[in-house]
């Protein structure tokens, strides 16, 4: 899957690891300090870690393609508990009524080329793994670009 998302995924090119958003945007990188961090860290410090399977291939309209966990509860529990402490920062600015738990494989190439990558990735499934950390990472803000590479991790917190 590593192949398609460095093809067909600008965040894969700008230094993103494959994910599965838990809020995004967060506050600019020049508020979040020590203090921020110390929060972030006793938030999900009580959440345990979970195992999850991406089960499905999906798509937002025909433009993203995506893997879906079989149970999105625990991602939306984690998504939940983030705006809970930081309500100025609702994900994707509110864009979205129901914000759905997913791994991007690609939103570049056009249709064709997601249908591909689609049509690639589905036999690889499930896979099955656990959620151990929340990776807190910066980059630019939300709608600008840059050199690829440009996302820094800034800290990791272990689940529970």
């Amino acid at each position: 899957m590593g192949e398609h998302r460095a093809r067909l995924d600008s965040s894969a090119r700008d230094g993103v690891p494959a994910h599965v958003t838990v809020l995004y945007p967060f506050l600019p990188s020049a508020e979040i300090g020590p203090e921020v961090l110390a929060e972030l860290s006793r938030l999900f410090a009580v959440v345990p870690r979970f195992s999850f399977t991406l089960d499905q291939v999906r798509w937002f309209g025909e433009s993203v393609v995506w893997l879906g966990p079989s149970d999105e509860s625990p991602f939306k529990a984690l998504t939940s508990l983030a705006v809970a402490a930081y309500p100025s920062c609702p994900p994707y600015r509110g864009a979205h009524a129901d914000v759905l738990p997913h791994l991007t494989i690609g939103h570049l190439g056009g249709p064709a080329g997601l249908r591909a990558a689609a049509d690639a990735v589905r036999p690889l499934l499930p896979i099955t793994t656990e959620a151990t950390e929340v990776t807190l990472m910066a980059g630019p803000p939300p709608g600008r670009s840059g050199p690829p590479g440009q996302w820094r991790t800034v800290a990791s917190f272990p689940l529970g």
